[in-house]
C-alpha cells in the first residue's frame, strides 16, 4: 500500500504564509504526478496545483502567483508553499499522488489521498 502524509496546516492571518509538506511511503514502484487539492465546507473538491514527474507544474487561477509546488523524488515528497493567504483560501487541504504500488500481490498504479490538513485564514 500507499500511504500519504500531509503536514504543516494550521491558523495565519490574512496576508501570512504557510508550508504544506506531503510524504509518499509504502510499497511504491513509482510516483507520477503529486499534488495539491483543497475543499472549503459546503464546496466540492478543488484543484490547486500540481507537478509532474519531470516537474511541470500547474495551477488553479485562484493561487497563481501565491503559490509554489515542488517535489524532491528522494523523499517522496511534495511541497506546497502558500504566500499572501487569503480568508478564502480556508480549507481542507489534501494531497494526492498517481503512483504505482503494491497493494496484497498486486501491483497496481492508481490514485492515492492523504487524510487532509486544515488550513484557516483568519484575524
Amino acid at each position: 500500500q500507499v500511504q500519504l502524509v500531509e503536514s504543516g496546516g494550521g491558523l495565519v492571518q490574512p496576508g501570512g504564509s504557510l508550508r504544506l509538506s506531503c510524504a509518499a511511503s509504502g510499497s511504491i514502484f513509482s510516483i507520477y504526478t503529486m499534488g495539491w487539492y483543497r475543499q472549503a465546507p459546503g464546496k466540492q473538491r478543488e484543484l490547486v496545483a500540481t507537478i509532474s514527474s519531470g516537474s511541470s507544474t500547474n495551477y488553479a487561477d485562484p493561487v497563481k502567483g501565491r503559490c509554489q509546488i515542488s517535489r524532491d523524488n528522494a523523499k517522496n515528497t511534495v511541497y506546497l508553499q502558500m504566500n499572501s493567504l487569503k480568508p478564502e483560501d480556508t480549507a481542507v487541504y489534501y494531497c494526492n499522488t498517481d503512483a504505482l504500488g503494491l497493494k496484497g500481490a498486486t501491483i497496481e498504479r492508481r490514485d492515492y489521498w492523504g487524510q487532509g490538513t486544515q488550513v484557516t485564514v483568519s484575524s
